[in-house]
């Protein structure tokens, strides 16, 4: 059954941009591509290289350095300070973005996530005391809270240790950002994009939250592409936008992906499908385009939540998904 379909979730710098807009636990401020060497305390190393592009982005950057031979170790030099700098990041006290979002979601869903940051694992790790029923993370250019032990092709937190061999887990492979990435360079970042190409194939809702599909990603954004398949046969599924940019700007960009009127812009996370319906979101898309039943969005998620309210709030929710009670109870139908 469609409602019954994974909720595929996509995100981008600008995800955690916004999860920690007032800074993280410390006041540190995450920067998307633009602006990127500044923050590492690289510029004076890049100029003594003398690069050609006048670009301030990251990509641009990175790009030029990494087809040079006289620059290999500058390049070395970014790469071990990007992972440094990212490592430092500490989620805020308070519920973020990234809690309400994961917590949103259901063991069937799916969160596909671009960035390196440690945020989205940092909030994982504290809304799984509120319920383990929570939905799988790929990272799909590595992320440096993740280790992995190749002999025994074992996963986890970074500092923690293979349940096989008892070893530490070793950092995982951060994918830069070049033109032509290998996706198979790694054992997993492999596995999570065989994961996401089957995801993104029985998807029945997708949202793209903060993430640009910058051009040094367009083989992802084509093996993305290949998986969801002609737009044209995908008469039924929902496309979701989550960002701040113009509607048509991010229309165009997702332009193949999306099928005729199937698709929703919003500015804001908590006027989301995901926030308005949470762990809910294929049943409320399915029931308002196919049973004509407009579902209630008001008794959503509230950006003032604290992890008391948080827990209050799933409580009923989850109850509801034990006795596999109707949708319309939580959120019941909007009066005409």
């Amino acid at each position: 059954m469609m409602k019954n379909r994974p909720h595929l979730v996509i995100l981008g710098a600008g995800a955690s941009v916004a999860t920690i807009l007032n800074g993280d636990a410390n006041g540190r401020q995450i920067s998307v591509m633009d602006g990127f060497i500044d923050k590492l305390n690289m510029k004076n190393l890049i100029e003594e290289v003398e690069i050609n592009t006048d670009s301030d982005n990251l990509e641009d950057i990175y790009s030029e350095l990494y087809e040079r031979d006289d620059c290999k170790e500058v390049l070395e030099t970014l790469e071990s300070r990007i992972y440094d700098y990212l490592l430092q990041f500490e989620i805020p006290s308070e519920p973020t973005i990234y809690d309400y979002l994961i917590l949103s979601l259901r063991k069937k869903d799916v969160i596909a996530t671009f960035n390196w940051d440690p945020l989205l694992l940092q909030a994982y790790k504290r809304v799984s005391r509120i319920t383990n029923e929570l939905p799988e993370l790929l990272f799909l250019h590595g992320n440096v809270y993740v280790g992995v032990c190749h002999e025994h092709k074992r996963g986890g937190f970074i500092g923690n240790r293979c349940p096989i061999c008892g070893d530490l887990f070793e950092k995982t492979k951060l994918l830069f950002p070049v033109k032509n990435k290998d996706y198979d360079s790694d054992l997993l970042i492999k596995d999570h994009w065989n994961a996401i190409r089957y995801y993104m194939e029985k998807a029945f809702v997708v949202t793209i939250f903060g993430y640009s599909a910058p051009k040094t990603d367009k083989v992802a954004i084509d093996l993305l592409k290949n998986s969801w398949g002609e737009k044209e046969k995908r008469n039924f599924e929902e496309i979701e936008i989550i960002d701040i940019k113009d509607e048509k700007e991010l229309v165009e960009t997702w332009n193949d992906f999306i099928h005729t009127h199937h698709y929703q812009v919003c500015n804001s996370f908590f006027d989301s499908i995901i926030a308005q319906f949470p762990r809910r979101s294929c049943e409320a898309i399915f029931d308002r385009f196919f049973n004509l039943k407009w579902l209630d969005g008001r008794k959503g998620l509230k950006n003032d939540m604290n992890f008391e309210d948080l827990n209050d709030y799933f409580d009923k929710i989850l109850h509801d998904e034990r006795i596999d009670q109707k949708i319309l109870t939580t959120f019941g139908i909007v009066d005409d």
